[in-house]
């Protein structure tokens, strides 16, 4: 492989596709509220890699706000054990990139078994859409975070309509300005860190999320890079014994309710680790979110900022993020 790649342009339809998705919010809002009228139960959440990854905003949403249980469960786990209350009732939520993963199909099937509702983010006419009772193009993080919203909605919760449809509308240019924004740390990142030989990725709450597809994904997938993450709380129960000054560490710091969580990894990183580097969501500016609903939809900008960095990622070390030893070429 070359040294270095051309660096790839921020995507041009970063808004697009963000905006795309927000325009099927009143379809989602029909799907959601049809299920509430029939009974709602509980709700799971249900993914492989990528798209499980992308459920983490919605489910800490609900898990702060909801009336209702809800779950987050790989999608080959729902396959071997169906969860004793999954049924009718239950609204599972799943999404595919290519809507052919053969797991989260199988898992729509299981659920639809169960009695479960199943709606789907997936590409139209994919096993995973015609496995689904319905589905929906949108792009994986932002559909489930809006079918988070419209759940409350539909369930009586507590929760301003006017600032979620102000923060929903802004969302789409507020995203791409944040990535422009953060450009100069991202690049940063990508070359102090091209060369180590493992880097530890940190996250709490909805970062958590892009923590872990940062390693697995990102640069275990599609950079071949020894990676791992931890939540930051259990961060101390050991892996922190593995850092000193020469330890690659980095760390996303989030707005929601996990912050202190952050703030403590960052605090021990600022002591004991000086090759640290961070990405706070805090220093971004999101022009038109409402203040109070920052730590709701700032997740989105994570994952946007998260495939950014692995795009310098790419651009540095010249590993193109499509290469792969085994992933579509092999049975696996």
């Amino acid at each position: 492989m070359p040294d270095t790649l051309p660096l790839k342009p921020i995507d041009a339809d970063t808004v697009d596709k963000l905006a795309a998705t927000v325009s099927e919010r009143e379809a989602i809002a029909t799907a959601v509220a049809d299920v509430v009228a029939r009974g709602l139960r509980n709700v799971y959440f249900v993914g492989a890699g990528g798209s499980i990854i992308c459920s983490y905003p919605a489910h800490y949403l609900l898990q702060r706000k909801a009336s209702f249980p809800v779950f987050q469960l790989q999608s080959d786990e729902l396959n071997c054990s169906t969860p004793a209350l999954m049924g009718e009732g239950s609204l599972v939520v799943l999404a595919s990139y290519t809507g052919t993963t053969k797991e989260t199909v199988a898992a729509a099937k299981t659920a639809k078994a169960s009695g479960a509702t199943v709606i789907s983010a997936a590409k139209a006419g994919s096993p995973l859409a015609e496995a689904s009772d319905t589905a929906f193009s949108g792009k994986s993080d932002l559909f489930e975070l809006l079918v988070a919203f419209e759940l409350l909605a539909a369930t009586g919760a507590d929760l301003d309509r006017a600032e979620v449809d102000a923060a929903l509308t802004a969302l789409p240019q507020a995203v791409r300005h944040a990535i422009e924004q953060a450009e100069p740390q991202l690049a940063k990142i990508a070359d102090a860190f091209k060369d180590e030989p493992i880097t530890y990725v940190l996250g709490s709450g909805p970062s958590y999320g892009w923590a872990y597809g940062l390693a697995m994904c990102f640069l275990q997938e599609m950079q071949w890079k020894h990676a791992a993450a931890f939540n930051t709380g259990e961060f101390f129960q050991g892996a922190f014994e593995m850092v000193d000054d020469d330890t690659a560490v980095l760390l996303w710091l989030g707005e929601d309710a996990s912050r202190p969580m952050a703030e403590r990894g960052k605090a021990f990183l600022d002591t004991y680790c000086k090759k640290a580097q961070y990405v706070d969501v805090k220093d971004l500016d999101l022009p038109g979110i409402p203040a109070a609903l920052r730590q709701d939809v700032s997740p989105i900008v994570v994952g946007a900022l998260a495939n950014r960095l692995a795009q310098h990622y790419e651009s540095v070390r010249g590993h193109d993020l499509e290469t792969r030893r085994y992933m579509f070429k092999v049975d696996y």
